[in-house]
């Protein structure tokens, strides 16, 4: 009788320590994370500008629609550096092109095609990650969202 209550005592214990427990931080991936919209984002000082350009919307649609190609900032990840430059017409995608990364070989080179099909069809840098390429697909990601923010769109 003794020796069930103990087992259970001992169980209980351990998985009150368990949830207790708070995950170490991990700097790589706060490094490629997209900034949260609460946070200020300062303007990238890398030199490089976009040269998109702001035009006037269709009639009826109460905006700007954006136009040019813009590059999102270079996001470091575990398999090297990903930045992507992202084309918009009007205020929609029209192309994705890889600045830097994206090695030729392997799950990242198969994941950019299926990456930049999932973006321009969801018109967002929200998408799924490419499985086996998860640190490109994030990288990947996180440069799409720079690019369109620095769009304003």
């Amino acid at each position: 009788m003794i020796r069930p209550v103990a087992v259970t005592a001992a169980s209980a214990a351990g998985i009150v320590l368990l949830l207790s427990l708070k995950p170490h931080d991990d700097p790589s991936a706060t490094a490629t994370s997209a900034p949260s919209a609460s946070t200020p984002t300062p303007a990238p000082t890398t030199g490089t500008s976009p040269s998109g350009s702001a035009t006037a919307a269709p009639e009826g649609t109460g905006g700007t629609a954006v136009s040019g190609t813009f590059e999102g900032d270079t996001a470091q990840t575990q398999q090297g550096p990903v930045q992507v430059s992202v084309t918009l017409a009007e205020g929609e995608i029209t192309g994705i092109e890889v600045l830097q990364g994206v090695h030729g070989q392997g799950p990242s080179a198969t994941a950019v095609p299926v990456l930049t099909e999932r973006a321009i069809a969801a018109q967002s840098a929200d998408i799924d990650a490419v499985s086996g390429a998860t640190y490109t697909s994030e990288g990947y990601v996180s440069s799409l969202q720079s690019a369109l923010d620095q769009a304003g769109v």
